[in-house]
């Protein structure tokens, strides 16, 4: 039987509108297409803190791996030489070539970028005499042997830079400004000038900041020749009770509190120009030579909090303005935490624990030499890394036990602070920074 053209044309129809709902099946509708979107953009919104939480969980680890290379460098170090490496160590002026000057800073050629030549002072941190034990033999071997090579080209024709370098402030001489990526935790941003070359880890000197950078061996009399000056053996004696003594040799077998239970070094953060409070320094007042200190840092080592300092609002930064007092910062653009991993002074390269960690960088004095509240300090959250002397690493929080932060240094023959031989005021955190201290460590760290 034959089908009419109406049922022909009904069957048409049906099969085509078969077809279209298969296929509108097979599409997505816009609302569909949206929900999916935002579920895609809410699982992307959980994850990314969770990878950003991997990827400094990984940074972390490779700052502990730094730490762990630079300790066993030390222990290798004084396998081989008996002693730790010193801290404050180098060469020292010339009589013979006429050079007087005191520390490097004056005089001579030790600063001059064209003739080379000069000393650096006995400046060099403990940074330069392990390089060998870090796989940096070459870098050792520009320092260790006279070169002429500078930043920007060549020294004169026959002018060499002496053996173990200029002054450690010459930024014309190439192994200053050389960023050695042993010394860099790479959770650590800063890069560039005006620093040198970078650090991020700085030898322990104890929890007194007096000589902190200085030692019986030093400049004396008025032509300031180098030599041991007597005089200032007690004070001395009474301010280094770090694992590191500037200018002088210090072994294991003078750690009495034991190595497990005595910091080597600390993690330090270097600036980046945005008033950072472990980072840029502030002038605290006071006289490191008068008796007693006239209310610096000596007395009160907490004086930035005392003295409303830091930004209520944003505590990790220097006041800009009311309600907070804005402090007077130390306003050389290359005098800042971790610029220069060749200099000894506290500001550069040392730590002491006198303040918790990340605690706010204030100095007696406005120069290089100033001593400070070099506390440790991280880009990490809520802590820092430690080297202890045993080669151990750990990560001590903020919140560790520090005692008293307004009670004053330990220092001999000043009126109104710690006699020499107390215990450190300064709680756990400060007896973990002394080394003959002969104090009890009954709790975990």
């Amino acid at each position: 039987m034959k089908r009419t053209l109406s049922a022909k044309l009904s069957i048409w129809l049906e099969i085509n509108l078969l077809r279209f709902r298969i296929r509108s099946r097979q599409a997505f509708t816009l609302v569909e297409l949206l929900v999916v979107i935002a579920i895609i953009g809410v699982l992307v919104g959980l994850l990314l803190p969770a990878v950003q939480a991997a990827r400094e969980a990984a940074r972390r680890m490779s700052c502990s791996n730094n730490f762990k290379q630079i300790g066993l460098s030390i222990h290798n170090y004084h396998a081989a030489y008996n002693q730790m490496p010193r801290h404050g160590t180098g060469t020292t002026a010339d009589l013979i070539a006429g050079y007087l000057g005191d520390d490097g800073d004056s005089g001579g050629t030790a600063n001059n970028a064209g003739t080379g030549g000069g000393n650096n002072g006995c400046r060099l941190s403990m940074l330069v005499p392990v390089l060998p034990f870090l796989e940096q033999q070459a870098l050792w071997e520009q320092i260790s042997n006279p070169n002429n090579q500078k930043v920007s080209g060549n020294l004169a024709a026959g002018a060499t830079w002496n053996a173990m370098g200029p002054h450690p402030q010459q930024r014309e001489y190439v192994p200053w400004v050389t960023n050695v990526v042993s010394f860099r935790c790479p959770s650590d941003p800063g890069v560039g000038l005006p620093a040198f070359g970078r650090t991020n880890y700085a030898a322990s000197l104890g929890d007194s900041a007096d000589f902190q950078n200085d030692s019986v061996f030093r400049p004396i009399g008025s032509t300031q020749i180098w030599g041991m000056d007597i005089g200032q053996a007690p004070r001395d004696r009474a301010g280094s009770r770090g694992a590191f003594s500037a200018r002088l040799n210090t072994r294991f077998r003078d750690v009495l509190d034991g190595l497990s239970n005595t910091i080597a070094m600390g993690e330090i953060s270097s600036d980046l120009g945005d008033r950072d409070i472990t980072t840029e320094m502030a002038d605290g007042g006071g006289n490191n030579w008068s008796e007693p200190s006239s209310g610096g840092i000596y007395e009160n080592p907490a004086i930035a909090t005392s003295s409303n300092l830091i930004d209520p609002l944003r505590p990790r930064f220097w006041c800009t303005g009311p309600p907070c007092t804005v402090p007077s910062l130390i306003p050389d653009p290359d005098r800042k935490r971790g610029f220069r991993w060749a200099d000894s002074t506290a500001l550069y390269s040392g730590v002491a624990t006198i303040l918790p960690p990340n605690s706010a960088l204030v100095s007696v004095g406005t120069g290089d030499t100033a001593v400070c509240t070099a506390t440790v300090s991280s880009r990490h959250q809520g802590g820092a890394h430690i080297l202890m002397c045993d080669g151990a690493v750990k990560f001590i929080t903020d919140s560790i036990e520090a005692g008293n932060s307004n009670a004053p240094n330990v220092r001999n023959g000043a009126v109104g602070l710690a006699a020499p031989g107390s215990a450190s005021p300064y709680g756990l955190w400060g007896s973990l920074g002394t080394r003959a201290a002969r104090e009890v460590i009954s709790e975990e760290f």
